[in-house]
């Protein structure tokens, strides 16, 4: 499943974003998402969601 598109993000779901200040490095946080910020259906550089620790970012990766 891709992090671009919206209905695939849901609350709950473990997954792994790219925080602003990482984006030059590409380092991946994973969490749990606590809300999606995204309001449109997709983003070409991923929904952005926030994580249960707070953390803003967006989604890279799906953890199965």
């Amino acid at each position: 499943m891709s992090g671009k598109i919206r209905a695939n993000i849901r609350s709950g779901l473990n997954v792994g974003i790219v925080l602003k200040e990482d984006q030059r490095t590409g380092r991946i946080t994973y969490g749990v998402v606590r809300d999606i910020l995204t309001k449109s259906p997709n983003h070409p550089h991923g929904i952005k969601v926030r994580l249960m620790s707070g953390e803003v970012g967006r989604v890279q990766e799906i953890v199965k």
